[in-house]
């Protein structure tokens, strides 16, 4: 069955089955693409994240590239973050068989991504990455961090991992995540949760993410895509990520915003108060960047 096949039955599935078919479905596609692993490709790019900052739509959009394949049931599969214990095979399951990549695509060698927003975030994502996939280029998306902030932690509420309000959340964050980075690098089997969850303020770092990133996989392997750059002018930006990628030039009809959820406005002094939090980031990210983020424009 083609990629676009499985992804259609996976689909469907979720319409018209209970939820404990529909992951016992998946399961058995996992096992049979375990299983199949050796003839299975590896990905060409990984978007890295940031959460909560327009992967999803850059998803849906280069997995509707005639010369891209996707992962063949969920988009975020999170191997290199909190599934690595289960080795190479069980994630190579995931990709598409390489015959059927070549008969679904025009290109001669068909190009294979994933997108798990965590990646960039995890201490360890990056090198692990580069010890495993010493070829594969990071696609990283920057969004104002202030409003990627309060976007996750509205994210977080809908799925039940937050139950406090954002300023509250903000005030525990340090006390959450004290310690959590030094046992994910002491033990590399450990998941955290708050690290995971709770990490408002500290995923909009983006300097730090970014230099570790580069140190483990080089700056020639990562590329910074400005989010409101992005969704303000999709074709131009979209062009020169594709022909960084090595893709064939081509033209969506139009780029959703994808996992838009709706939200009361910000208290003006606590957004002035976190845009003075990230000033010196931001400074550090331009440079990186070389240009100013378009939040601080």
């Amino acid at each position: 069955m083609s990629t676009n096949g499985l992804r259609a039955l996976s689909k469907q599935a979720q319409q018209v089955l209970p939820a404990p078919a529909v992951s016992r479905l998946r399961a058995l596609m996992q096992r049979y693409g375990t299983l199949t692993a050796s003839g299975r490709a590896l990905p060409d790019f990984i978007i890295i994240g940031a959460q909560r900052s327009g992967t999803t739509s850059l998803y849906r959009l280069l997995s509707a590239h005639p010369s891209v394949a996707r992962p063949t049931v969920s988009k975020g599969i999170g191997y290199f973050d909190v599934n690595y214990a289960k080795g190479m095979r069980w994630y190579r399951g995931h990709f598409p068989l390489n015959l059927t990549a070549k008969l679904f695509t025009p290109t001669a060698t068909p190009h294979v991504f994933e997108s798990s927003g965590y990646y960039s975030f995890h201490p360890l994502a990056a090198q692990r990455i580069a010890r495993d996939l010493p070829n594969v280029k990071l696609v990283m998306m920057l969004r104002d961090p202030v409003e990627r902030a309060y976007s996750a932690h509205r994210h977080e509420l809908v799925r039940g991992f937050e139950t406090e309000a954002f300023e509250e959340a903000l005030d525990l964050e340090d006390g959450r995540l004290e310690g959590e980075t030094e046992r994910l690098l002491a033990e590399p089997d450990y998941q955290s949760h708050h690290h995971r969850h709770h990490a408002y303020l500290r995923r909009g770092l983006y300097a730090q993410q970014i230099k570790r990133i580069q140190e483990a996989v080089g700056k020639d392997r990562l590329y910074l895509m400005d989010a409101d750059d992005f969704f303000t002018d999709s074709v131009e930006e979209f062009r020169a990520l594709q022909k960084w990628l090595g893709l064939p030039d081509w033209v969506p009809d139009s780029v959703p915003a994808e996992n838009a959820q709706p939200r009361a406005a910000m208290d003006e002094q606590l957004r002035r108060n976190l845009r003075e939090y990230y000033e010196e980031a931001d400074r550090e990210l331009a440079e990186l960047m070389g240009k100013t983020p378009s939040w601080r424009r």
